[in-house]
């Protein structure tokens, strides 16, 4: 394995926050970055947001920190249209390495770090992208977001059963992006940014298998917890209980969901894991939760994939 750069005895340390129509959780989630100590700045990528996001992120430039407590400074920039959380990642993690971030903790404007999380990630000085455990809001003891353990086909759902697998506070090769993660700059200079055509639901996964491939050391830091509302029944058990699958409520995130992940399992699994992928979808939609509708979303979707159209999701805003 080649020797990794080391990172900078005191790193320059920015937050990309990307954000879309939740001003509320957006001035949330900013106050309790605001006070964290060792970030250089927050940069705040808002996605052309109708609620008034743009127009209060303007005003952060006008205040005086002498009126306030000290505070991280935060910098908006709002896009023109809508480009997803894809779009967002991409522009935000450019944004903040042309500013000179050593590292670069990302995340959506919906989750909450606890304190004292980024000082728990910063405890591990030998990964290139790494993170917290994705915890459920209302319900701290569950996962929102399922964790298939390495070596095999196991995925855990609680707390409990993550921290027990753990070795040495932590669990390599595996990680959730992008919520509370951290990326070295030297691996974005290695593997590049987030694919932005993506819109949603699959760009993180994506930027994790490549990080993967170009033999970055990954981790979940289990001390280092980021709280997150529900977002549905992901890991819904099917065929017997003997796989799962990530089911959205959502025709938009389906749709993006199904096409994304064709794409990626097509590119660093090959053919065979592309085309299981389909059958498990039909499968899923035919006798799991039955939807006709979902059947033919899913085709539309794959179709799109393979034809190379990230178009099709426009229909579904």
């Amino acid at each position: 394995m080649t020797e990794q750069p080391a990172q900078p005895a005191q790193p320059r340390i920015a937050a990309v926050v990307v954000t879309f129509n939740r001003l509320d959780l957006l001035q949330r989630l900013l106050e309790r970055l605001e006070g964290e100590p060792g970030l250089a700045e927050v940069l705040v990528v808002d996605n052309a947001s109708t609620d008034g996001t743009g127009e209060w992120l303007s005003t952060l430039a006008d205040r005086d920190p002498g009126d306030e407590h000290p505070t991280v400074p935060v910098l908006g920039r709002t896009l023109v249209e809508n480009g997803g959380g894809a779009r967002g990642f991409h522009d935000g993690l450019e944004w903040a390495v042309e500013r000179g971030a050593d590292l670069v903790w990302l995340m959506d404007d919906d989750g909450l770090p606890d304190p004292g999380c980024l000082e728990t990630l910063l405890g591990e000085t030998d990964l290139d992208f790494w993170g917290p455990l994705v915890v459920d809001e209302a319900e701290p003891g569950r996962l929102v977001f399922p964790i298939r353990l390495p070596g095999g086909t196991k995925v855990v759902h609680r707390l409990a059963d993550v921290e027990a697998a753990a070795r040495n506070g932590r669990i390599d090769g595996i990680v959730i992006p992008f919520n509370g993660v951290l990326v070295t700059r030297a691996l974005v200079e290695r593997i590049g940014l987030p694919r932005s055509e993506y819109f949603i639901w699959g760009d993180d996964h994506e930027y994790r298998l490549r990080a993967e491939k170009a033999g970055a050391r990954i981790a979940t830091v289990v001390g280092a917890q980021v709280r997150h509302p529900a977002v549905g029944s992901l890991g819904t058990p099917m065929m017997f209980g003997r796989t799962t699958y990530n089911h959205s409520p959502s025709d938009l995130k389906h749709y993006c969901m199904a096409r994304n992940n064709l794409l990626n399992l097509r590119e660093y699994r090959g053919w065979p894991y592309a085309l299981a992928f389909v059958g498990k979808t039909v499968w899923f939609y035919a006798f799991t939760r039955p939807s006709p509708h979902r059947i033919r979303l899913s085709l539309r979707a794959m179709t799109a994939a393979l034809r190379g159209d990230f178009t099709g999701h426009r229909r579904y805003l």
